[in-house]
């Protein structure tokens, strides 16, 4: 049986640092230095992967990689405030990359941080990859092993035989062999899991163990509070305020919040108008 894997950014990036920055930068002849400390004393949490870099024409700079399971809305001013943070900490501009894994909605995703207070303006850019839109022949030609566990979630992967072919590498390789594990959990979304346990040959309990896996269960389990939730709120304005009240709804899908739903739960029993209602939800 496999062992959990360390499916760290960090480790993923470090397997191949020059192949990877180039690759995400589109800088052909950017040389990659070291892997820098990520973590920021005012942020809640650390930035994926700092690298510093260096070329010819931009000087010395920083990319920043930051890995998103789940694109979510607040990545925008996360980004502004990462490369905000890794300026002020090493003195260097920086070039932010946000790496989506699997696709949500259908919402077009941002490549620009904006906000204007009373005529002052912050504006922040940032290069967006979604890894479901990358060719996976890119993987195995360029190569990018780092993204070999990812084969089956891009462009073409979703087969078989591509499968197989990843699991070949990865398994070739001293370095590579552990990510099986993330390999085989990326292929239960694009086929069956008793053919992914036939062709990892070992029990798919392992897949429990992964981050990856809780992180989908933990999703899982909020979309079902929400849907609670929404479905709760229906009913509320329904009976209160009958079809004016039901016109909020498409407002209301659009919160996903779980602690604003409660507010707005609560505040139908309390509020005695439509409009102070919607006051509320926008």
């Amino acid at each position: 049986m496999s062992k959990p894997a360390d499916v760290s950014t960090k480790r993923l990036i470090s397997l191949a640092p020059e192949n990877w920055v180039k690759w995400v930068t589109q800088i052909p002849d950017v040389i990659v230095g070291e892997i820098l400390n990520s973590e920021f004393q005012w942020l809640s949490r650390q930035s994926d992967v700092l690298i510093r870099v260096e070329n010819p024409q931009y000087g010395k700079f920083l990319v920043i990689n930051e890995l998103q399971l789940r694109y979510k809305p607040e990545m925008p001013r996360r980004m502004r405030a990462y490369a905000a943070l890794a300026e002020e900490k090493y003195n260097l501009l920086t070039y932010p990359v946000l790496i989506n894994i699997l696709k949500g909605t259908n919402t077009e995703i941002p490549t620009t941080y904006t906000s204007n207070v009373a005529g002052l303006k912050a504006t922040q850019d940032y290069r967006v990859i979604n890894l479901w839109e990358v060719d996976v022949n890119t993987v195995f030609e360029t190569p990018l092993p780092s993204l070999l566990p990812f084969v089956p979630i891009l462009k073409g992967g979703e087969n078989e035989v591509i499968i197989r072919e990843a699991l070949q590498v990865l398994r070739a390789d001293e370095q590579l062999n552990q990510l099986e594990t993330v390999l085989a959990f990326f292929a239960t979304f694009v086929i069956e899991s008793a053919l992914v346990q036939e062709i990892m040959r070992w029990d798919m309990t392992v897949l429990r163990e992964s981050p990856w896996y809780q992180e989908i269960l933990r999703e899982g389990e909020a979309r079902g509070r929400r849907e609670e939730l929404y479905s709760g709120i229906e009913l509320a304005l329904e009976i209160k305020f009958g079809t004016p009240g039901l016109d909020l709804m498409p407002m209301i899908y659009q919160i996903t919040d779980l602690q604003r739903l409660k507010e707005i739960q609560q505040a139908i029993k309390m509020l005695n108008t439509v409009e102070e209602l919607q006051r509320i939800c926008e």
